[in-house]
């Protein structure tokens, strides 16, 4: 070997299962370029690390951020009924001295309609249902009742309104539909 091959070459103990080590020759430059890709290989295996262990934080804070939207999602609600609460205790405390009767009504019907104003507000609707034909979606039926006022299988009579949020039923309207009368021989 002469001694411009020994500078570009390198020398490189192998272990083998076998009981000697085997010797292999690999020159400088696929050394130097080994070398280099496992530099690389070593890099890009921390930054995959790292990438992972922020994806892994970013899952457990929107894990966190959902849980609490869902927990306090009717906070927004909440605030905005408390002006009705309020208006509702001041009420009482003014009934509760108060002589005119007329006078107590008339502030029970100004909470009532902020209290439906938040819940318009909200997205909250009454289901109409007297003269309405009963629908089993929006209706509980609570019996039926002979009338010549309205046709057989429309509401006769409202027991309990019925309120939706947007398109979603909240609470079926209960309700009296009418029926034909029994004709008399």
């Amino acid at each position: 070997m002469s001694s411009q091959e020994a500078d570009t070459n390198e020398t490189v103990p192998v272990e083998t299962p076998e009981a000697e080590p085997a010797v292999i020759t690999v020159s400088n430059e696929a050394y130097k370029a080994t070398t280099q890709l496992a530099a690389q290989a070593a890099d890009l295996k921390d930054r995959l690390l790292r990438i992972q262990a922020e994806w892994d934080n970013s899952r457990k804070r929107i894990m966190k951020e959902k849980e609490d939207a869902v927990r306090y999602a009717a906070e927004g609600f909440v605030e905005k009924l408390l002006p009705v609460l309020d208006n509702f205790e001041m009420g009482m405390q003014a009934a509760k001295t108060a002589t005119d009767a007329k006078a107590i009504a008339q502030g029970f019907e100004m909470v009532l309609a902020q209290f439906q104003q938040v819940l318009r507000d909200a997205g909250v609707e009454a289901v109409d249902a007297v003269g309405h034909p009963f629908d089993p979606h929006r209706h509980e039926a609570l019996g039926h009742q002979e009338s010549d006022e309205h046709p057989e299988g429309h509401v006769l009579m409202q027991m309990r309104k019925g309120y939706k949020l947007k398109d979603r039923l909240l609470r079926a309207a209960s309700v009296f539909v009418a029926k034909a009368r029994e004709k008399k021989d």
